[in-house]
């Protein structure tokens, strides 16, 4: 049985898994698993694609990137596969590892995939760090500062902080933090 697997980063991307789902179709996968998951989240269908999958499968997806999210994370996936007999197949670079070269091509490109990755990050936190620089990026507003006077108000009305983080719309922690920094210590909560 072909077993297909699909998945794009984010709900914007819906073309993008809509394609890699007729690829799989017009490959003849009869069960395909698909979601719009962060690789480095948690992937509950990838989970349950290859729960699904049964001695003499074969597990489909139409890129590498959309598979694994490094060389270890590719391998623990090609290892439990390969506990229950199961070979993948990756579309867009041609490769089967049901033949030793395609485990040999497998491995070489998970790792340039890994390093290209990491050199985006690299470039990303050094793109972020001169925003920085220049004045361009300087994080999110502080929401929660800006709800510092019905806080204290509240708690001059004798709420406490659940109370209060419920009726001004943020966190218990963040109740604490503007009541210490705005009442003297012996009124907070």
């Amino acid at each position: 049985m072909l077993i297909g697997y699909a998945r794009t980063s984010t709900i914007e991307q819906v073309n993008g898994l809509d394609a890699q789902i007729d690829q799989l179709n017009s490959l003849g996968c009869e069960k395909i698993f698909s979601e719009q998951v962060s690789s480095v989240s948690k992937r509950p269908e990838l989970m349950k694609s290859v729960d699904f999958c049964r001695e003499g499968d074969v597990f489909v997806a139409t890129k590498l990137d959309r598979l694994a999210r490094s060389v270890q994370d590719l391998w623990h996936l090609v290892e439990t596969l390969d506990c229950k007999d199961v070979h993948l197949r990756i579309l867009d670079i041609g490769i089967d590892t049901s033949a030793p070269t395609g485990r040999l091509i497998l491995t070489v490109l998970g790792g340039i995939s890994q390093f290209e990755r990491e050199i985006m990050l690299e470039r990303q936190r050094e793109g972020i760090a001169r925003a920085k620089a220049a004045g361009k990026l300087k994080g999110r507003k502080p929401t929660a500062q800006q709800k510092a006077r019905d806080v204290i108000a509240l708690k001059q009305d004798g709420l406490g902080a659940t109370e209060i983080s419920k009726v001004v719309g943020i966190g218990r922690a963040s109740v604490y933090r503007i009541l210490n920094a705005n009442l003297p210590s012996s009124s907070t909560v």
